[in-house]
């Protein structure tokens, strides 16, 4: 269930936003055992002359760049998952870009169950109501 807000250099491609969101959907399945079904991805573009890293343009630079921004219910995922999921998402975007910035960022935000949710439905009450089922 998680939302993935990236943004990335360059003009707008259907196909590379395809790829990009399948690369994330695995990796956010691979390494933070998240849902394909239910994972979200939003992408958007930006002109390289209009993003900076460095005191310089990426278009001046030659060099593209991302900035993602991931939501997980808190908890769900240790150290050790979250570190191979920031290293799987660099390499696979340097990939997918060309070759990444070194300035280019993962932000893992990790909320609470009670704050987060899909479908008019909280996290935490998804968990209530499965333990509940259980134990019916």
């Amino acid at each position: 269930m998680p939302i993935i807000n990236v943004s990335v250099t360059g003009a707008p491609d259907a196909g590379l936003s395809r790829r990009i969101a399948s690369a994330l959907s695995d990796l956010t399945k691979t390494h933070l055992r998240k849902d394909p079904a239910v994972t979200a991805v939003a992408i958007q573009y930006t002109d390289p002359a209009h993003w900076f890293a460095g005191g310089s343009s990426l278009a001046a630079q030659g060099i593209n760049t991302f900035w993602l921004d991931i939501k997980v219910v808190d908890g769900t995922n240790t150290k050790q998952e979250l570190a191979a999921y920031i290293e799987g998402v660099f390499a696979a975007m340097s990939g997918l870009l060309g070759t990444a910035h070194n300035e280019s960022y993962v932000l893992v935000h990790e909320v609470p169950a009670s704050a987060y949710g899909f479908g008019g439905k909280t996290q935490e009450y998804r968990f209530i109501a499965g333990k509940i089922q259980a134990e019916v």
